[in-house]
């Protein structure tokens, strides 16, 4: 059983926002949509730090005006929270996916992608190099380790056609059956 209020990808529209804890999966998730629609994947995370730092928050003036000019595409796979911005995302969006997982899980990926995957991946920072962070790690294990009903009530407000998935085996269920 799809893990999910709405079974069909095609009625989540051309302008999807994937939200949810950092290392759920929200950027290959965002990759693999932007693929099978032929649709530009917009990560957040780029357009809120500097390439070719050690992920260096832009000014904030500067990323919500990259933000908005995002959003004002046609078409778009968006990932990321930033829940300042959310209210115009929304205010664009078509459709709405909340991914999320357990925490030691997204610990996990984060300390393989820091330690043993260093290469590109799906939503890294142009010129960055991934290294371990005492502030993620708190992020991810204290910080938002309960954030998935903060997410779900967000998308619940909006009213737009929702998926949820709350672990790696529903999101990895969505996969097949979305053909991603």
């Amino acid at each position: 059983m799809l893990p999910t209020t709405v079974k069909d990808l095609a009625c989540l529209g051309e302008r999807i926002v994937v939200l949810g804890p950092s290392n759920a999966g929200k950027s290959t998730l965002a990759v693999a949509l932007s693929k099978k629609l032929a649709v530009p994947a917009v990560h957040l995370d780029q357009l809120h730090h500097l390439p070719h730092t050690d992920w260096q928050p832009r000014p904030e003036a500067e990323f919500a005006a990259l933000h908005d000019a995002a959003i004002m595409e046609e078409r778009w796979v968006m990932e990321g929270n930033y829940s300042r911005l959310m209210p115009q995302r929304f205010a664009r969006a078509t459709g709405a996916i909340l991914i999320t997982s357990h925490h030691w899980l997204r610990f996990y990926r984060y300390l393989k992608r820091t330690l043993v995957n260093r290469s590109s991946r799906a939503g890294h920072l142009e010129g960055a190099k991934d290294s371990l962070k005492w502030e993620m790690v708190h992020w991810i294990l204290v910080k938002t380790r309960d954030s998935s009903s903060k997410y779900a009530a967000i998308i619940g407000q909006s009213g737009l056609p929702a998926v949820e998935c709350h672990t790696a085996k529903a999101l990895n269920e969505l996969y097949r059956a979305w053909d991603l």
